[in-house]
């Protein structure tokens, strides 16, 4: 006598191929804040002193960089794929858009180290405005969002995403 039996699969399995498919992203982009740093120096001389007072504006980029992602990130609770993805980060560390750069006032003589200093100072001061907990919580909840979306549309249904936080 033959037998004919349906069941239903309801494990999750992710494919090596899906893996590849969400490391090749590269770097995935959730909030890019646009800002502006005003930074001076002032060197003092003996007669006068120089000043170097310069604008800054740069774009940065908070995101996902997905060549840290590996197969451990995906694992499965009975039909849910429970994901967890790299923290929220800078994307690139060269975000000062140098063509943009304004010399508001400079008397005196510097040098390309003295400008390169002023720019490193800007810098820090742009990172440590942007990089706040209600930016990279924004980017979390957008990033949240969007991986939600790229997996149902790749077939997994019930999705679960955390962030391995630093």
């Amino acid at each position: 006598m033959s037998e004919v039996k349906i069941t239903e699969k309801t494990d999750v399995i992710v494919t090596p191929a899906q893996v590849k498919s969400i490391t090749d992203i590269g770097q995935w982009e959730f909030l890019a804040v646009s800002t502006e740093e005003l930074a001076d120096t002032i060197r003092r001389g003996f007669f006068t002193d120089d000043h170097l007072v310069r604008i800054y504006y740069g774009t940065l980029r908070l995101g996902i960089d997905f060549a840290t992602v590996g197969p451990e990130c995906f694992s499965s609770s009975g039909d849910t794929l429970i994901v967890n993805l790299p923290d929220i980060k800078l994307l690139d560390e060269d975000f000062i858009d140098e063509a943009r750069t304004n010399s508001f006032h400079e008397s005196g003589q510097w040098t390309g180290r003295d400008r390169d200093d002023l720019c490193q100072r800007a810098r820090r001061r742009m990172v440590n405005r942007t990089l706040t907990d209600d930016n990279i919580q924004s980017a979390r909840q957008q990033a949240e969002a969007q991986f939600v979306r790229l997996l149902r549309m790749m077939g997994f249904e019930n999705v679960r995403v955390s962030f391995q936080q630093q």
